[in-house]
């Protein structure tokens, strides 16, 4: 597991160890946001006695042959450089860790002789279309930044080494993950911290764009299949299929802080596409997806654990 101290890969940590997996964590608790807060998601694993973390770059090579020397069923590699806005100044970094670092576990995962790798894509890597709700044969290849173009390049590398030598690879496209334990440069968390704290945030297209906002609970349970589903070559959109626009999203927020939005309207940046919407029909068929928690639902979740540890140091770091 990749990227095990983050937002997705400590949640879908918590679930394996849960059903009775053996899982060995990867993380290098980079300084893109607060490492303290990384600590915090992945310190309940530590005394686990089936969870074993390193601490290291998946982007060496000895690093990510270390994390699979075990041989171990399947490697889920979560872990990524995950922002489409901090991906256009420093494209390298996500070069570094999206396609040399894909690149290095995929070749370790080889030598080891393991059988399947599920890779967390993204629906960014649809671009800009007018042709809604997104499915997973859609043309996804002029990327509007860096970041969804290294996310492509993985998706393309799976399928050289699932021709080459046999090995299952399984991209799964997430659509807007929030909940509990979210990335404080994600939109969930700055809508509601602002709103807590009483700052100005940004909305682009006067809150007009439309997000499929995807409840973390509901991904995990679309990777956990995908790990026990072993497909030869695919490529599965995880999100809810309803997306809402900004608007509607911080009138929620606003109704579950209870606090009122102080909001600054601007123009969206080449970077952002005007709606993602999944269609997930693939997925339904072929995982058994089915995904339950409505925004509403999932944002007073979100609310829940931010009070409680988001709020609190060492959470902000």
């Amino acid at each position: 597991m990749t990227g095990a101290a983050g937002f997705i890969g400590s949640t879908l940590s918590e679930a394996l160890l849960a059903r009775g997996d053996e899982v060995v964590g990867l993380d290098n608790f980079n300084d893109y946001y607060s490492p303290a807060r990384k600590r915090a998601n992945v310190a309940p694993l530590l005394a686990h006695p089936r969870f074993r973390l390193i601490e290291g770059d998946f982007s060496d090579a000895a690093i990510a042959q270390d994390g699979v020397a075990w041989k171990p069923d399947a490697i889920a590699h979560i872990g990524a450089m995950g922002s489409v806005r901090y991906s256009v100044d420093n494209p390298a970094l996500f070069v570094r860790a999206n396609i040399v670092g894909t690149a290095h576990l995929l070749e370790a995962g080889r030598k080891a002789g393991v059988p399947h790798f599920i890779f967390a894509s993204t629906s960014s890597v649809y671009g800009q279309t007018d042709k809604i709700p997104f499915v997973e044969t859609d043309p996804t290849d002029r990327p509007l930044a860096p970041y969804p173009a290294s996310k492509k390049a993985g998706e393309v590398m799976g399928h050289a080494y699932h021709n080459m030598h046999g090995m299952s690879f399984t991209a799964l496209r997430f659509f807007n993950v929030y909940g509990p334990k979210g990335r404080p440069d994600m939109m969930p968390y700055i809508v509601t911290d602002s709103l807590v704290r009483g700052k100005e945030f940004t909305l682009f297209d006067a809150g007009s764009m439309r997000r499929d906002w995807t409840f973390v609970g509901d991904i995990i349970e679309g990777v956990i299949a995908a790990i026990d589903r072993p497909l030869g070559y695919e490529i599965i959109n995880l999100g809810r299929g309803e997306p809402i626009d900004m608007n509607e999203f911080v009138r929620i927020a606003e109704q579950i802080t209870g606090k009122s939005a102080i909001i600054r309207a601007a123009p969206a940046p080449p970077s952002e596409p005007k709606v993602t919407f999944a269609k997930v029909d693939k997925a339904r068929r072929l995982l058994g997806y089915n995904p339950r928690v409505s925004v509403r639902e999932g944002l007073g979740r979100f609310w829940e654990w931010y009070q409680k540890e988001a709020m609190a140091p060492p959470a902000l770091g």
